[in-house]
């Protein structure tokens, strides 16, 4: 069974999200890097890029394949976790903790499921 915090929001595409004075952090699910095993490079947008929900922003390369990361949220990336081009695997060991990026000026954030509704998701692609 995938851990699944409770205060976080997610995705059906496996994306995490926390909503912290009005910015968006985002990263993927302990589900989400399970599956895609030992992950070895992330590639993320820049500070100052727009995104939008349910649109790719980012992808992760593991050792099984290339994966799209989706936008859980709209807005503009006020921040990217930098940490992670060198250290792509800290993804694995704390997902919850990994942040990819921060999204402030939000849109969209009524799409989001709450841990309920994501672990009916994880349940039924188990």
């Amino acid at each position: 069974m995938a851990n699944i915090p409770a205060e976080l929001k997610y995705t059906k595409s496996h994306e995490w999200v926390r909503i912290e004075g009005g910015e968006a952090v985002v990263g993927l699910t302990d589900f989400a890097q399970d599956a895609l095993g030992d992950l070895v490079f992330v590639n993320l947008p820049q500070e100052g890029d727009e995104v939008t929900a349910g649109e790719t922003f980012a992808d992760v390369e593991s050792v099984k394949a290339v994966s799209d990361v989706y936008s859980p949220v709209s807005g503009t990336v006020v921040a990217v976790n930098e940490e992670l081009a060198d250290h792509p695997e800290k993804i694995n060991e704390a997902p919850y903790e990994a942040w990819l990026v921060r999204v402030g000026s939000l849109t969209g954030e009524e799409e989001l499921l709450d841990a309920a509704a994501y672990e009916k998701v994880c349940a039924e692609e188990g």
